[in-house]
């Protein structure tokens, strides 16, 4: 795209994790490499090219209304992460109990990048960022059961730390230590919001 501009930072995947399982709950498993297709992750629950809008959505959509996944793959950031552990009063927030399927590192306040920038990997492999992920009380939760008196707060520090949801524009596959280029679009403000 034209409009977008090759950004001189860069990143690398400092983790990946799937589940195929929706039913077991938030966690997912790490793993060394994820394969990347059009319809999101192989073999993770959250890929497809549709779902039925959610909660998230109520605000534009009867619940149940089939839309389009922008919600394929889960970014965080692993600086983000220690960010709200350091917040949350805990030693360490795993990425596996935010249900993340990626984990960058060296990408500054990652959860501010914009929509529709390019996340490409050494593989070819590209994810368009659709937008902020929301904190939400499921992930506190899942803190709640490893430290108790600390899980319900996370809603409120992780706010703007919670990372990105993106979806696949080129398939391919990637790997931990993977170099991650950014295409940023302009950044402009809709003053009439």
């Amino acid at each position: 795209m034209a409009i977008l501009e090759k950004s001189k930072l860069t990143g690398t995947v400092a983790a990946l994790l799937s589940s195929p399982e929706r039913e077991t709950g938030l966690e997912k498993a790490p793993t060394d490499r994820l394969n990347l297709v059009f319809d999101g992750i192989v073999g993770d629950c959250h890929s497809g090219r549709g779902y039925r809008s959610d909660s998230r959505m109520l605000r534009q959509y009867e619940r149940g209304t089939p839309v389009a996944n922008t919600r394929q793959v889960s970014i965080l950031s692993a600086e983000q992460l220690a960010e709200v552990a350091s917040l949350l009063g805990i030693p360490t927030l795993h990425a596996e109990w935010v249900g993340a399927n990626l984990v960058t590192s060296g990408i500054p306040e990652l959860t501010f990048l914009p929509p529709s920038t390019r996340m490409m990997f050494s593989s070819g492999a590209t994810l368009i960022v659709d937008g902020e992920n929301a904190p939400c009380r499921f992930v506190g939760d899942v803190i709640e059961k490893h430290h108790p008196g600390h899980g319900t707060a996370f809603a409120n520090v992780a706010r703007n730390k919670r990372g990105l949801v993106a979806w696949v524009e080129r398939e391919g596959s990637i790997s931990v230590g993977d170099e991650i280029v950014l295409h940023i679009p302009p950044q402009r403000i809709y003053s009439h919001a």
